[in-house]
């Protein structure tokens, strides 16, 4: 199982997403996909406390730690690969978390409109 070719949503090369938390169906900081990955983490969220708050809502707890998994637990400000259909349901609800467009998998785009992932984008003002 090895990741899909790893380029972003722009056509560039996928740039990392987050290695602390390590995130990524691989866990190898990556928001890389591959046909085993049901959910299609691909989007790279940069997490807010309005989006956790909605992920934890409808069932997604990514704020509480669970040691057990190695994991803290995630808080405004950190980067994590989303399933592109949560990202999608999200906006939807008007709480979209940011997105790191250039760490952002191109098969999100299977999923989520480019136009969508551009309205969302972390790096704009």
């Amino acid at each position: 199982m090895k990741p899909d070719d790893s380029v972003n949503v722009l056509g560039d090369a996928l740039a990392p997403c987050s290695t602390d938390p390590v995130t990524g169906f691989f866990r190898d900081g990556h928001c890389n996909t591959c046909d085993e990955d049901q959910g299609s983490h691909t989007v790279c969220a940069v997490m807010t406390a309005e989006f956790l708050a909605y992920s934890k809502y409808v069932g997604n707890d990514l704020s509480t730690p669970r040691p057990e998994f190695g994991f803290d637990g995630l808080k405004a400000g950190d980067q994590w690969c989303l399933c592109a259909a949560r990202f999608l349901q999200a906006h939807d609800e008007g709480c979209a978390p940011k997105v790191n467009l250039a760490a952002t998998h191109q098969r999100a785009l299977e999923i989520v409109s480019l136009e969508i992932l551009q309205q969302n984008n972390a790096h704009m003002h």
